[in-house]
């Protein structure tokens, strides 16, 4: 879990860090952004007004509220909405009561919110870090049933992705790196 919590304060940092650069230099790249993503299908995820109920729209709303992104592919969306449903039988009404109480006591990035859900709504603290652990690591679910709806095009790699060559593959199982060799 330090993994997703590292991960996603280094997005954020590079996040708000080049928003205060654009900002500086008097770049407004929010309105491009919202007509992309309308032509792509996807409600802008910093609008004013979230989209009620708990469907794929409040989904990319949400998304965007917990990770700090204005759009997403929506095919890697619709993958992701779909895995995080079938593995929650309350996922709906979770994104939906999440979109109604960031309305009401606002805070993001997700570890703000997480934080401040685990003594108030554990089971909506665990779908905010279920939907940025399918962002940003591309996984949905807990071992052995784990499902990878992305790789390469997870999140973790937006920051690195102008330095480090990213693999079109996984070589073994999910945190295969994190178990001792057998050979030592």
């Amino acid at each position: 879990m330090w993994m997703l919590g590292a991960l996603a304060s280094a997005a954020g940092f590079a996040f708000s860090t080049a928003a205060s650069h654009r900002a500086a230099r008097g770049i407004r790249p929010v309105v491009g952004l919202a007509s992309l993503s309308h032509l792509a299908g996807i409600s802008p995820a910093y609008a004013d007004t979230l989209p009620a109920g708990g469907g794929f729209d409040a989904f990319i709303a949400l998304s965007g509220k917990l990770t700090g992104h204005a759009s997403f592919d929506p095919v890697l969306g619709k993958r992701a909405y779909k895995a995080l449903s079938r593995a929650d039988s309350q996922f709906t009404q979770n994104v939906a009561a999440l979109n109604t109480w960031l309305q009401t006591h606002g805070g993001v990035p997700s570890d703000t919110v997480t934080q401040a859900l685990q003594a108030e709504q554990p089971n909506l603290a665990k779908t905010v870090s279920a939907i940025t652990r399918a962002w940003y690591l591309g996984l949905v679910g807990d071992s052995p049933n784990v499902q990878v709806i992305a790789y390469e095009s997870a999140l973790m790699f937006e920051p690195v992705k102008d330095i480090l060559t990213i693999p079109s593959y996984c070589r073994d199982v999910p945190f295969y790196w994190t178990r001792k060799p057998s050979n030592a």
